[in-house]
């Protein structure tokens, strides 16, 4: 009886095993029955035919070798659902702050209205597939490194193959709406901000606020229309919680000025200026397209930063620096940078040491240009300002009157520019300020000294205070190196999509708009 039990339960095994194994070859059949092979010498012709999808030649190839040369977007029953999903995107495309017509729209229109369950079709198929390039390298890569160098971004640009993302959104193709980690974080941030002034456009956007004649300043307690008109338009974008319609100017009209002022990293005013009705007037649309220009900066940025242990960045429009730790901000300052004759450079480096009252060795074009004609007027110009010949070269000794301040940041890079302090504190009171011949000069130059010394090898206040006036240049060799990125946005967004927009101080934005919108 044992015996024909245990005889009973291998049968049943066997069973069990052989309808496996018909079953795992059935679903082998199948999937090769659905796979369509492709000729792959076709795919010179689709790009003779289709010729303004041209650039993407080599990836199509490249991703079709990978699939064996099979169908990627049709099964024998027509178009399979992620293609649509995609042409969804690329049809939102406006969304990315991308003012592009889509080549081949008609083509693509009929393919997805009119025959999206037909049989699959070999131009069809590599429509599809160079439409996923075209809105990859649109929304993800933005311009090509040369045309971004153009405007002046020199800060490394990571590679991706968008070959291997499509098989990243295949299989989970709930990536396409919420990839978050594909972007640099401030994309989604602007992102959210043009829905919002896209939306206050579509509503009729704001009106002109002007002056009655012979007025040139409003101040509190001043009863105009031009009042009125103010406060509407500091509730449009979100700087006063209600629009009470006043024509007084009162304490709640005040709060949204600062709030507005402090927004854009300007010093609050108590009046109603020239200035900044110019400011306010700015049209809704040219808001518009400086938030889609700086979603293409943003496409320029690794989106490694977003999860940085450590950086320090610096914005030259908002003449902004943030220290960032463990992503929460250190500390913040105000800084300096270069003039319009003497940019500063968009680029990054590795802050590798500090440099404790420094020596300033004077670049050769500001001994040429600068140093010398007043060596000819006033033969003791150097001493009088602390400086020596230095062989060839001068240079300024260490003290409290060094251009360079008690304290220079060092990334080197072939740029020869470093944050560092400085004794023209002034400068550091005025809402623009692109003073430097390059360089940056940092208003919390002796708090960023402390925060990075404490943090790399325990120094205190006490020890950075004692080396920034010594009188000897001494150094401080950071044992972990911290990535400084230097950046150009001309408008910042916040996580609900609130945004600063600061001077386009080096007029670049036209021109990147003007490249983005001929396409």
């Amino acid at each position: 009886m044992i015996r024909l039990l245990q005889m009973l339960v291998l049968a049943i095994l066997f069973t069990i095993l052989a309808c496996k194994r018909d079953r795992d070859n059935t679903g082998k059949a199948h999937v090769e029955e659905k796979a369509i092979m492709i000729d792959s010498t076709s795919i010179n012709a689709f790009f003779a035919k289709y010729p303004e999808f041209n650039e993407f030649s080599p990836e199509v190839k490249e991703l079709y070798k990978k699939h064996n040369y099979h169908y990627i977007w049709h099964d024998r029953k027509g178009l399979i659902e992620f293609a649509e999903v995609l042409f969804n995107r690329v049809t939102q495309i406006d969304k990315e702050g991308l003012p592009l017509k889509i080549p081949y729209s008609e083509k693509l229109n009929a393919l997805f209205f009119n025959n999206a369950s037909s049989r699959p079709d070999l131009d069809a198929e590599l429509l599809v597939s160079a439409m996923y390039f075209y809105w990859a390298h649109k929304v993800y890569k933005g311009l090509d490194d040369k045309e971004s160098r153009e405007t002046g971004w020199y800060l490394p640009r990571e590679k991706v193959s968008y070959v291997a993302y499509l098989d990243t959104l295949m299989k989970d193709p709930g990536k396409i709406d919420n990839d978050k980690g594909e972007m640099f974080a401030q994309y989604y941030n602007l992102k959210k901000a043009l829905h919002r002034y896209r939306e206050i456009e579509k509503n009729g956007g704001w009106g002109t606020i002007t002056l009655p004649e012979g007025i040139k300043v409003i101040k509190p307690g001043d009863s105009l229309t031009a009042v009125s008109q103010v406060r509407k338009r500091l509730h449009m974008e979100g700087y006063l919680d209600r629009d009470s319609g006043s024509s007084i100017f009162d304490k709640e009209l005040t709060e949204g000025l600062t709030q507005y002022a402090m927004r854009h990293r300007q010093t609050p005013e108590k009046t109603i200026t020239p200035a900044l009705l110019k400011d306010l007037n700015t049209p809704v649309g040219d808001r518009i397209k400086t938030i889609s220009v700086n979603m293409e900066r943003c496409r320029w940025v690794s989106p490694e930063i977003n999860t940085a242990k450590e950086f320090i960045a610096v914005n030259i429009p908002s003449y902004w620096l943030v220290y960032s730790r463990d992503g929460s901000q250190v500390l913040t300052s105000r800084v300096v940078v270069g003039k319009d004759v003497n940019k500063t450079i968009v680029f990054s480096g590795q802050l590798s040491y500090l440099v404790f009252s420094p020596y300033w060795n004077v670049p050769n074009s500001i001994l040429e240009e600068e140093i010398k004609p007043k060596l000819e007027k006033n033969p003791n110009y150097l001493e009088e300002h602390n400086m020596e010949w230095y062989g060839k070269r001068v240079r300024q000794k260490p003290g409290s009157n060094n251009s360079l301040g008690l304290v220079k940041f060092m990334f080197p890079n072939s740029n020869n520019i470093y944050l560092h302090d400085t004794p023209a504190k002034s400068l550091f009171k005025k809402d623009e300020r692109a003073y430097s011949h390059g360089c940056v000069r940092v208003e919390k130059a002796r708090e960023l000294a402390i925060a990075i010394t404490k943090n790399d090898g325990g120094w205190n206040a006490k020890k950075v205070d004692h080396a920034m006036n010594s009188g000897k240049e001494n150094s401080y060799i950071l044992k972990k190196k911290i990535p400084v990125y230097i950046a150009y946005f001309t408008a910042w967004a916040d996580d609900k999509g609130s945004v600063a927009f600061f001077e386009d101080v080096y007029e670049r934005d036209n021109r990147l708009a003007a490249m983005l919108y001929i396409q």
